[in-house]
């Protein structure tokens, strides 16, 4: 009776990765059918199609959800439903993970972009072109105004606003760098100061600040990588328990005693793991 719900469990996880896949197939089709072109196969797909398909199930898929999949693995090979719970429970989190990832990766890449508008810019200015051109050339090689670019642009077009439309733009994560040449632009613009001069110092000071934040970043990678091995040392203990012959798994599992061990300490590893988060984020931001 105790592997019924493993069992179903797995069904479950097949059943919704099916579900999933026939919901990307029928975006696509919608997708071939409302921009009236493609072909549209109806019939049975051969094994070409299918393995097509699959690599692109698989793309689409999330590493997050790989939590679930080995939950249900560990809940069939163990007969306990705890893994599988606690499986789902770890797919929010992983996801959280992964979206803060790419956050921190575009903000970074957009500072990045900022850097080479500014320096772009101050060459198209030395070069001998007006503002407004070399901030159009800048924008083009660059792409450091990101999803304001288009603002931006016609702003330095058609004669508008042009330190208003990037300062607008500065408000994208990882542009702040922006309200420094919105500054400079308007020095330059309405007092006739040196815009090249203004932009190599602001290039200066970007370099500056991106420098310092990667070697924060490197100095914070112990104590990253020390959080990561504590965390890892109950699974170390299980394993170590496991090829004695102390069959661990099934007194966490199967016994009331296990069961408390098991969820005081998940608790304790949980809030280790958000305690050492908060210290380096903490660092991070100062």
């Amino acid at each position: 009776m105790g592997e019924m719900p493993m069992g179903a469990a797995g069904v479950c996880v097949a059943v919704a990765v099916w579900l999933l896949g026939e919901r990307h197939r029928g975006a696509r089709r919608a997708r071939l059918l409302l921009a009236g072109g493609g072909v549209v196969a109806t019939g049975s797909p051969g094994w070409g199609p299918a393995t097509a398909e699959l690599r692109r199930l698989r793309g689409r898929l999330r590493g997050e959800w790989s939590a679930l999949a080995v939950g249900a693995l560990a809940g069939l090979l163990t007969g306990s439903v705890i893994p599988v719970v606690a499986g789902a429970a770890g797919v929010p989190v992983l996801r959280r993970v992964r979206l803060a990832r790419a956050v921190r990766q575009a903000r970074e890449e957009r500072g990045d972009a900022v850097i080479a508008l500014c320096g772009a810019l101050a060459g198209e200015v030395r070069a001998g072109r007006q503002p407004g051109e070399a901030l159009l050339r800048a924008a083009r090689d660059s792409g450091g105004l990101g999803d304001a670019q288009a603002t931006v642009v016609a702003a330095a077009r058609f004669g508008g606003d042009v330190p208003g439309a990037l300062a607008a733009a500065a408000r994208q994560p990882g542009a702040e760098g922006l309200r420094g040449l919105a500054a400079c632009w308007r020095v330059a613009v309405d007092q006739g100061a040196g815009l090249a001069a203004g932009l190599d110092r602001l290039d200066a000071a970007l370099r500056a600040e991106r420098d310092r934040r990667a070697d924060l970043r490197a100095q914070l990678a112990g104590p990253r990588a020390t959080a990561v091995m504590l965390a890892a040392l109950p699974v170390l203990g299980l394993l170590l328990g496991t090829a004695m012959g102390a069959d661990p798994l099934r007194v966490l599992l199967h016994t009331g005693a296990g069961l408390g061990c098991l969820v005081i300490g998940g608790l304790f590893e949980v809030a280790g793991l958000w305690w050492t988060a908060r210290i380096v984020r903490g660092a991070e931001a100062a």
